[in-house]
């Protein structure tokens, strides 16, 4: 497959975007939106046989043509590209993860990011990210906090390195207890400085990635999470009720089904469901 068979159009059709493509902030946020609504955050490929790769048309080809999702790599990656072709100025950062199973931060090139420069502002986009990840772009010149829906977020910077932080499910305000979601830097970077990482998170057990078979995906008002045999449903709270969350346990004949009448996937391979205990990394970053 050659870079001729990336289509735009096609491309916004997967997400279902039919609106203007001329840059502008409304175009991002809805893009931005529009991604994590169709494209699932998800890990499947390295639990049914396959290999990831980062070459721009094979995630062309995944992403859009068979409707697949992928990890931060893979969907940051095919986001940049959509971007500069509608006409943004975009950047790409790496960061690393906090996890929230080890308490500890991943290695540099951990977490693909995408910064986008429009009218001399800077926006943070993330469409490669899990259940703690923002839904619209957030803006790098704000200091304080940042609302979306019913949570709030910040990003801090400290020694030149930037924290992207929330308060969980809930906005206590500024005063409120605020979580480390992942750090980086501002430093460009291109597709081809996360290939090693790539590698990583199909093969160690320091990544989630490697641990678990997941998918997730954000749905309007809430959260669908597959992982090993479990499929979570979360509720967002709006104006006089709670967030809610329930778990099914799912039998290994039942999740082909899900993950095609849920996320719209289906496997070239069987999948050999997986959830493990992420082994904590053995060096502080």
């Amino acid at each position: 497959m050659s870079s001729v068979d990336m289509d735009l159009k096609k491309y916004l059709s997967r997400i279902g975007y039919a609106g203007p493509v001329e840059p502008s902030l409304d175009v991002l946020r809805a893009v931005h939106i529009r991604h994590l609504l169709s494209v699932p955050f998800e890990d499947l490929t390295i639990h049914s046989g396959g290999r990831v790769r980062l070459e721009p048309p094979l995630l062309f080809d995944k992403i859009v043509n068979q409707r697949r999702g992928g990890f931060c790599c893979e969907n940051n990656g095919l986001f940049s590209w959509l971007l500069r072709n509608m006409g943004f100025q975009v950047t790409v950062v790496s960061g690393q993860v906090m996890s929230k199973n080890t308490g500890r931060y991943g290695p540099p090139f951990d977490h693909l990011i995408n910064m986008v420069t429009l009218d001399g502002c800077r926006w943070l986009c993330d469409v490669g990210f899990g259940s703690s990840g923002f839904s619209a772009p957030l803006s790098l010149d704000i200091n304080g906090p940042q609302e979306q829906g019913h949570r709030v977020y910040r990003i801090r910077e400290d020694k030149g390195m930037l924290f992207l932080e929330w308060q969980g499910e809930e906005n206590k305000g500024p005063d409120g207890m605020w979580a480390e979601i992942y750090k980086f830097t501002l430093e460009p970077r291109c597709l081809e400085d996360f290939v090693e990482m790539c590698q990583y998170h199909q093969s160690s057990p320091y990544s989630i990635f490697f641990c678990k078979s997941l998918c997730t995906m954000l749905k309007p008002g809430g959260r669908l999470t597959y992982i090993g045999h479990r499929l979570t449903t979360t509720t967002y709270p709006t104006d006089g009720t709670e967030l809610e969350t329930t778990t099914r346990e799912l039998k290994d004949e039942e999740i082909p089904g899900i993950l095609a009448e849920q996320f719209g996937i289906v496997l070239n391979s069987p999948l050999i469901p997986k959830d493990e205990t992420v082994t904590p990394v053995p060096v502080m970053y």
